[in-house]
């Protein structure tokens, strides 16, 4: 292992800045390379057979092409949906990004926790899975929307996002049976905690928001741990899957994140 290898984070869009920041501050000092699969945007609404196929070949050829030391898949859908046909095409280990129904449960007073994904990670059976094992006790309820996410997109190029969109996507879980009894949130995407003031400002009442972020920080702090690093941070570098767009929209964002070398592929 050379110091200069990087950690390699894939997510559709922005979302996975959410677990870079909290890897950063657990690792300083990591070279760390963000991709981001426009081309492939959004992970959210694309089916189960598209994901697999799409998921371990992008990693794959980006692994390669940046000589990664690990890569996380900084996206729940991809993650829930991928992760174990792109651990069995990887020989570098893989780290996944899995809805923390778990820490919600553990600190969860009412029983009653909302799960806020997008529509593919919230049907999945492997929320189910979670919820029996970490949260049989509890009551789960969840709901699937892709409109949080272009709410993260916009907010990371700067652009004005309405109150009210806020609210009504809360009120998708509110207003389920027993919604009024929510105390806990379990923000299921990675774009989500990008906007998780917004959501508690148009909450109006007090509410618990649970991701991985730092869960995740701290398996690829696990999984590196003796590997060396360089002697002080890098520049991180930015490449995007491009459909045409143009990055310097998202320049500001990334930047604000470390992320200052863009790269199109």
């Amino acid at each position: 292992m050379r110091a200069e290898q990087p950690i390699l984070l894939l997510d559709t869009g922005v979302g996975g800045l959410s677990i870079l920041g909290p890897v950063r501050e657990k690792l300083p000092n990591a070279p760390i390379v963000y991709a981001l699969d426009q081309a492939g945007y959004p992970y959210g609404q694309k089916s189960e057979a598209e994901l697999t196929a799409r998921v371990p070949a992008l990693l794959g050829r980006l692994a390669e092409h940046v000589d990664a030391r690990l890569a996380v898949i900084a996206c729940n859908t991809a993650s829930v949906i991928a992760l174990e046909p792109v651990r069995a095409a990887l020989a570098i280990p893989i780290v996944g990004t899995v809805p923390a129904i778990k820490p919600a449960a553990e600190i969860s007073r009412s029983r009653v926790i909302g799960v806020l994904g997008t529509q593919s990670t919230v049907r999945q059976p492997y929320v189910d899975n979670l919820s029996r094992e970490f949260a049989s006790d509890c009551t789960i309820i969840r709901y699937g929307t892709h409109d949080l996410v272009a709410l993260a997109e916009r907010k990371m190029r700067g652009e004005p996002t309405d109150s009210e969109d806020y609210a009504v996507i809360l009120d998708g879980l509110f207003s389920q049976p027993d919604g009024d009894r929510i105390d806990t949130i379990v923000l299921a995407c990675t774009h989500f905690p990008l906007v998780e003031e917004e959501l508690l400002a148009a909450a109006e009442r007090p509410l618990t928001f649970v991701h991985g972020g730092d869960g995740i920080a701290r398996r690829v702090a696990h999984l590196t741990e003796g590997q060396p690093w360089p002697d002080s941070p890098s520049p991180g570098r930015a490449i995007f899957i491009s459909d045409g767009s143009d990055p310097e929209a998202l320049r500001q964002g990334l930047s604000s994140y470390g992320l200052e070398i863009l790269e199109t592929l």
